[in-house]
């Protein structure tokens, strides 16, 4: 009969003076072949002592009546260590009672005295197969773990769990797609990395990325890449979210409302820090882990990735924080929000209709339906619209779309189709 392998250490405990000849006469051509070692201890304080001393032994076939310590009180004390031992007890069958304590303590098996050699060569067998099964379910566990722990700075907690425990999901083969995109970045960060010394730096930016990207998973968000400041976040993979625009809406609203505290926050210990710049778009887009076979790099690539980035960079010209196309607003379920207007992106011949979303508040502001009043008659080409910003310019001076737009106008601007160069 074969031991399985890979090699295993057994430590044997037990008085009598004559088993350990007899255990390496038996087994001899499996400690040859290099299938299995044994140690021997004659007691339980002198098995404690070793498997301090040595490590590494797999199982452990132990004697109950023994002096100093006994099979029962060696046991517990195994029971009690994190790394629990498999353990055989031995003992005479008429001492039924102690080896059934012994089960009812964990003892995977036990043998009766006089041992029976072949008997013993079966438990050891049938221990060590249990032993590799233990052994194989801990790697995966471990594996799981550091998956997890790795997926967790891209993922939400509940996500990173299903995708460590399904790395298929994550594959090198990538897939098409509809997702919604959002990409963040802070205005004048450049400048700022300039002045401001190392350590308050990384204080600000890790507790910045810390809080934002807690925005993004509580809105079940996938974090695709972090780039100084800036955020790229997809909604769609790599799970199915048939409210990806929703999420993503939702997701810009709150990661704005984040930012402009964190902001608030650090002008008070003298910081100035721009504003949180959010574009977001939506459409078809390559997503799949492209790091190769050695890193981990979950991410899109696609004209949907850039149309949002642009979006995101329109916000510094337009005056405005959160710019949204219309393939996201007409999808997001109860899209609240005013028009900016029909931009034309580089490298596009189609304007692309594009919102500022809000909140039910701000939505419910008298000044926003007097701006998309006055929005209806630049798109009427009606010349009033002049009078009707600079009106809510006079009431809302700190309104930067409005002054966009003012301004457009009474440099010779019409229509809402613009370039933003």
């Amino acid at each position: 009969m074969s031991i399985a392998s890979p090699r295993a250490r057994i430590l044997v405990v037990d008085d009598e003076p004559d088993l350990e000849a007899l255990i390496l006469q038996k087994f001899r051509k499996q400690v040859r072949k290099g299938e299995l070692s044994f140690l021997f201890a004659h007691d339980g304080v002198e098995a404690l002592s070793m498997l301090g001393a040595s490590g590494g032994v797999d199982m452990v076939l132990s004697d109950i009546n023994m002096p100093r310590m006994d099979g029962l009180s060696l046991l517990a004390k195994l029971q009690e260590a994190e790394d629990k031992l498999s353990t055989v007890i031995v003992s005479a069958y008429g001492d039924m009672a102690n080896i059934r304590t012994a089960m009812n303590r964990g003892a995977f098996d036990f043998l009766t005295k006089p041992i029976d050699f072949s008997d013993l060569e079966m438990t050891i067998d049938k221990t060590i197969r249990h032993i590799d099964v233990l052994r194989e379910a801990r790697r995966r566990q471990s594996a799981a773990e550091r998956a997890h722990a790795m997926l967790s700075r891209y993922f939400s907690p509940n996500l990173a769990e299903r995708l460590a425990n399904d790395a298929s999901l994550l594959d090198l083969c990538g897939q098409r797609r509809e997702i919604a995109v959002l990409f963040t970045d802070v205005g004048g960060f450049t400048k700022l990395v300039e002045n401001l010394d190392p350590a308050t730096l990384s204080e600000m930016l890790n507790e910045y990325l810390t809080e934002m990207t807690n925005v993004v998973f509580a809105n079940e968000g996938t974090v695709a890449k972090i780039v100084g400041d800036a955020i790229h976040v997809l909604f769609g993979a790599p799970g199915d979210q048939p409210d990806h625009n929703t999420r993503a809406v939702a997701c810009a609203l709150a990661l704005d409302e984040c930012a402009e505290a964190f902001r608030t926050r650090w002008a008070q210990r003298g910081v100035a820090l721009g504003p949180t710049r959010i574009g977001v778009h939506a459409g078809p887009a390559v997503v799949g882990n492209f790091g190769g076979g050695r890193f981990f790099d979950y991410t899109a690539y696609g004209d949907t990735i850039n149309t949002a980035a642009r979006l995101e960079a329109a916000n510094k010209v337009l005056g405005t924080r959160i710019c949204v196309s219309a393939d996201v607003a007409e999808r997001a379920e109860g899209f609240r929000g005013r028009p900016i207007g029909d931009i034309l992106l580089r490298g596009k011949t189609k304007p692309l209709r594009t919102f500022e979303p809000l909140r039910e508040e701000a939505y419910g502001d008298p000044a926003t339906l007097s701006y998309a009043e006055a929005f209806t008659k630049i798109e009427k080409g009606d010349p009033a619209a002049t009078a009707l910003f600079a009106s809510l310019m006079g009431k809302r001076a700190s309104d930067a779309l409005v002054n966009f737009h003012l301004k457009r106008l009474l440099n010779g601007g019409s229509g809402t189709v613009f370039d933003l160069g």
